[in-house]
């Protein structure tokens, strides 16, 4: 591994697959949630409530882990010999997701220790090589159906399944979806015990939770914690809801359960944000209602189809809702419409905020994807909508996400001058047919509160709070009126984003 990408890796905090072997399971236990009542007749007197028991993590493990199990893929993958896995040893935990990648490399030796395999050299042809993963699984039928992580089983030859009382079988894959991170097996067996599933609704941040797996390779280990958080959309694409929790994962908790403090299976244990490679405080599990969802379609259908809007949408922070003139800086802020989607059909515009989805509260940016995914290709949404300073109602009814829809190259935004702090120019019309734009302003220079803001030379300004952009003029005019922000939409090479702009 090159000096200068190991010291990047170290520099941008790596999202990394938490591999996992096999697991144990956990057994239900009502937590005492409700303090001893202080007496009512001596209202001067202030006491103290009496602190709330912990929950008996003993007892739920003896209770519901033999629906843990533990999971061993076997398979094969051609590398070269000069290649980091090639040169790190044949063992790749769990179908490790970084593979070839200075992170991957990291991770591997991480958990395997360094050492170069017998005979590897550099050069030659590409070669098979053999891989062996492990992960957890949890029981949800008694007749054999299993849950657990895309990853754990991806390219797998042969998946073995261990229960807890040690019997072993063939498992058999019978689908799995990347972009959740979901997979589901079958065995050959009955009477097994099942888990039981809980609702993520239900869960409370700083509620306990107990996780069970194999980190490193310790079977059955317990661990336990606390919700941090509920509805985190993670930079990885996906669209899941993460709940994010403090409970110690590590590589060997992959796929494992994440119960509640009842014993009912809350999350499916995913991934980790590590600085190091290991466990660092932050970890993530898929809703058990997503999960839900892609096992009834793998086990109906064998395949799986999401549901598609067809926007790209960010965070709205105070100067966004400064900007637009909203009470307070929450909805999904849309950033692109792709052309032809279901979005572009339904009258969706860049600077919409999207506010509400059937009438839920779309909070975070990361509520709407989390809100799409669980609806079916087809479906009809309302959407609650902001629009230039008034609310609207648009209806859209969505596509599957994986028909090919024409997308459109956006291109450049530009804002206005004096208070700004750019210098701009309408664009030529061989610009805009090369960018596909009808109208924009190009930036030939930022400086002030703009070059602050992130905007560059060679942006394009496409919009101001939300309103196309005609004229330098028209840009001057929307600065004069606003006091304390403006809402760029920038177009950079191929992406359009929003820059809010504080004018102090």
């Amino acid at each position: 591994m090159k000096s200068t990408a190991l010291s990047n890796t170290r520099l941008i905090a790596a999202l990394l697959a938490a591999g996992a072997i096999g697991g144990a399971g956990v057994g239900a236990f009502n937590m005492a949630h409700t303090p001893a009542i202080a007496a009512l007749s001596a209202p001067a007197v202030s006491t103290a409530a009496t602190p709330m028991a912990l929950p008996d993590f003993s007892q739920i493990t003896e209770r519901y882990g033999p629906s843990v199990v533990n999971i061993s893929v076997t398979g094969s993958t051609k590398v070269s010999n000069d290649s980091p896995l090639a040169q790190g040893g044949g063992d790749d935990e769990e179908g490790d997701p970084l593979l070839g990648s200075p992170l991957g490399e990291l991770f591997r030796r991480f958990q395997q220790g360094q050492g170069q395999r017998p005979g590897a050299g550099r050069g030659g042809a590409p070669e098979e090589m053999p891989t062996r993963g492990q992960g957890s699984g949890f029981i949800v039928s008694g007749d054999g159906i299993i849950l657990t992580n895309a990853h754990v089983v991806r390219g797998a030859k042969e998946v073995t399944v261990k229960l807890t009382d040690r019997r072993e079988f063939r498992a058999k894959v019978l689908g799995a979806d990347a972009r959740t991170d979901i997979a589901v097996l079958k065995i050959a067996a009955s009477n097994l015990p099942v888990a039981t599933l809980g609702k993520t609704s239900d869960l409370k941040v700083g509620e306990w939770v107990l996780a069970i797996g194999s980190p490193f390779g310790f079977e059955n280990t317990v661990t336990a914690g606390v919700v941090s958080a509920k509805g985190r959309s993670l930079p990885d694409d996906s669209a899941v809801p993460f709940i994010q929790t403090d409970v110690a994962i590590n590589p060997g908790n992959s796929g494992g359960p994440l119960f509640n403090a009842r014993g009912e299976v809350v999350g499916i244990n995913s991934q980790i944000y590590s600085r190091s490679g290991g466990y660092q405080g932050v970890s993530f599990a898929i809703p058990i209602d997503v999960a839900t969802k892609i096992k009834n379609q793998i086990v109906a259908t064998g395949k799986v189809e999401h549901a598609r809007l067809g926007v790209s949408v960010q965070e709205v922070n105070q100067a966004f809702a400064d900007s637009f003139k909203l009470d307070k800086p929450e909805g999904a802020l849309v950033s692109m419409v792709e052309k032809g989607s279901p979005a572009d059909k339904a009258g969706l515009q860049p600077g919409d905020v999207i506010r509400q989805v059937n009438g839920q509260p779309i909070v975070s940016s990361g509520d709407l994807p989390a809100v799409i995914g669980l609806a079916a290709p087809g479906d009809s949404i309302k959407l609650d909508v902001w629009r230039q300073g008034a609310a609207k109602e648009i209806t859209a009814r969505l596509a599957n996400a994986d028909d090919k829809a024409a997308q459109v190259a956006s291109k450049k935004e530009a804002p206005g001058q004096g208070k700004l702090g750019l210098a701009l120019r309408p664009l030529q019309p061989d610009e805009q047919q090369e960018a596909g734009i009808d109208s924009g302003l190009l930036v030939q220079q930022a400086s002030g509160p703009a070059a602050l803001a992130g905007v560059q030379a060679g942006d394009v300004l496409l919009s101001i709070n939300g309103v196309p952009v005609k004229s330098i003029d028209q840009v001057r005019a929307t600065v004069a009126k606003s006091q304390k922000s403006v809402a760029l939409l920038i177009l950079r090479g191929d992406t359009r984003i929003f820059v809010p702009v504080n004018l102090g």
